[in-house]
């Protein structure tokens, strides 16, 4: 069940994304509701694409985070890179939907959802192996549900802006997907 949940909010996050405001939000309690109501509101693109540039970007944050935590709590030297290559690519990826966000008029979240923070939160209050474990079993999973989610938005967005982020950014959601998999030994 956990994983399902993961999954489901990974990828309705995904890997690469926004750490700041890229327009206009009225800040709820739920940063992603947030932007969500003002991008149906203002509708600045299809909705599709709005949509998913709110999703990577509330993912990104948390695989930030995630990987602030793992870098720092890890016991496994190959996890705790692991957790710094996802704060390296994330925020790099974090930053170019940011700026092709604010081309485009799509506000996105500060913030990750409620529901990513309570997963970040219960992750965190594992230690040693434990944590190892589950942390890795996120990243496994949600890696083969972003992959899906950016192959699908980068083939089917009608804002060429953003599918082409979509596109730059599949390799190193392999790489990160690969990666998983060679640290927890599964497919």
């Amino acid at each position: 069940m956990k994983r399902i949940v993961f999954a489901s909010c990974l990828a309705l996050a995904s890997y690469m994304m926004v750490s700041c405001n890229s327009g206009t939000t009225t800040e709820n309690k739920d940063a992603v509701d947030s932007a969500k109501a003002v991008n149906k509101e203002q509708k600045p693109v299809d909705k599709s694409v709005s949509d998913f540039a709110v999703k990577a970007t509330s993912g990104g944050i948390m695989e930030v985070e995630l990987g602030k935590i793992a870098a720092q709590k890890a016991v496994n030297p190959r996890v705790k890179a692991f957790g710094q290559m996802m704060v390296d690519d994330h925020s790099k990826a974090n930053d170019d939907l940011k700026s092709r966000a604010a081309m485009e008029n799509i506000t996105l979240p500060s913030n990750m959802s409620d529901d990513q923070q309570k997963m970040v939160d219960n992750v965190n209050k594992k230690t040693g192996k434990d944590f190892d474990k589950e942390y890795m079993d996120m990243m496994l999973n949600g890696h083969k549900d972003v992959l899906d989610m950016f192959q699908k938005a980068s083939a089917d967005l009608s804002d060429s802006t953003i599918k082409e982020f979509a596109t730059n950014t599949i390799p190193a959601i392999q790489k990160h997907l690969d990666s998983a998999r060679a640290i927890t030994g599964k497919k």
